[in-house]
């Protein structure tokens, strides 16, 4: 009986993470494909295929891209950019979304320098995220902090802390490896 319920516990651990892996992608692709693709099924009725949405999508995307790069189609761009970031209540919601994307995908990334912050009152320390090497403009007692972002485990959540530069130690990481750890609650090392 204990070698039937270890093979069972081997199975379980050699199958769920392919099977989570598979159905996370499934989802991926169905939402990204769903997004013009319940258009184009309204239009191509039977001729549809899946994945037809996800390929006019990133064409789609693409050519946004080079429009916004266009003199005249990115002079519009820019209007409507200062129009919404001029709206009440929309400037909230639309800079908040600006700044995060600009920060991941970016060329001013965030997350890029993997830092190690002390709690020596508690003998901890915590892994974080420089995300700002600025905050001097919310107040000028600020002007030696940088914001650091600590993601909760297994979860986006997290928290920023504003700490003193020199109560920082940056740590030879990839982003992606710390993220790893911390959002797996440390399970997830190399």
């Amino acid at each position: 009986m204990k070698k039937l319920l270890k093979y069972f516990i081997n199975g379980l651990l050699t199958i769920l993470p392919i099977v989570l892996a598979v159905y996370m992608i499934y989802k991926i692709f169905g939402f990204l494909d769903s997004i013009l693709g319940n258009l184009l099924k309204n239009v191509l009725k039977e001729d549809y295929i899946p994945g037809i949405g996800l390929i006019t999508t990133l064409v789609l995307i693409t050519f946004l891209g080079w429009m916004s790069t266009q003199y005249v189609s990115g002079k519009i761009f820019s209007l409507i950019d200062r129009l919404l970031e001029k709206t009440p209540f929309v400037k909230t919601i639309y800079s908040v979304i600006k700044d995060t994307i600009h920060s991941l995908f970016g060329e001013k990334r965030s997350f890029s320098k993997v830092v190690l912050i002390e709690y020596p009152e508690l003998n901890l320390k915590s892994v974080g995220f420089v995300t700002t090497e600025d905050v001097s403009s919310l107040s000028d007692e600020l002007a030696d902090h940088v914001a650091v972002y600590i993601p909760q485990t297994f979860q986006i959540a997290g928290f920023t802390f504003l700490v003193p530069k020199n109560k920082i130690k940056i740590l030879d990481i990839k982003p992606e490896d710390a993220m790893k750890f911390l959002l797996s609650g440390g399970v997830a090392t190399k």
